[in-house]
């Protein structure tokens, strides 16, 4: 089997508000201000398919929430969202690849996080055999073709694959095309779906 999980809120928690206090700290700015300017819009979209430098991106961010922040105070800001890494699910992820399972990360982030989780949470790629990320791609979830291209890379049929994300929207796309889908909705829903699953059981 090919299990394919999602990184933010699956492997890892995060909380974007965080980055809001943070910035606001650094800007003197109210932080609810900064949550409603805030948006995933097509600049945050860019940014995660590889299409803008962290600079443009912090540059163009700064100037939709109205905000000044050198770009280390941005950077520092968007690090901050980063909690703390799910150790169940590391353990789940290596003991997978350990029966024989292909285990991977598909996960929609960019290259200015690529500066903090690596170093500070080399668990996620040590349990991994591969790690997609949507910056290198050039596309994101809920995009079918990520889906499809990460089924083709890993050569699997998507009646052979489990993917495991906390956006519903990401699930619901690729449940469309086959994938067993598992909406991860806290801590909980990884360990409860393997509660009762054999790890010792040899694959085929």
């Amino acid at each position: 089997m090919l299990y394919i999980f999602d990184m933010g809120n699956v492997i890892i928690d995060i909380d974007f508000n965080r980055v809001f206090d943070k910035w606001s700290e650094l800007s003197g700015t109210p932080s609810e201000e900064i949550k409603s300017r805030f948006t995933f819009g097509n600049i945050f979209q860019l940014h995660e398919c590889g299409k803008i430098s962290d600079i443009e991106f912090a540059e163009l961010l700064c100037e939709e929430m109205d905000i000044t922040l050198s770009f280390e105070d941005f950077a520092e800001g968007w690090h901050a969202i980063f909690i703390s890494l799910r150790p169940e699910v590391i353990d789940i992820m290596e003991r997978l690849r350990e029966q024989g399972h292909r285990v991977v990360v598909l996960s929609n982030t960019n290259r200015l996080h690529l500066d903090y989780w690596p170093a500070h949470y080399p668990e996620i790629a040590a349990s991994s055999d591969f790690l997609y990320l949507s910056q290198d791609l050039g596309m994101r979830k809920p995009d079918p073709e990520i889906y499809k291209y990460v089924l083709q890379s890993e050569e699997f049929d998507a009646a052979d694959a489990i993917f495991f994300d906390d956006v519903e929207e990401n699930v619901k796309a690729a449940e469309s095309l086959g994938i067993r889908s598992i909406h991860v909705v806290d801590k909980d829903t990884i360990p409860e779906y393997f509660r009762t699953y054999d790890f010792s059981a040899e694959v085929e």
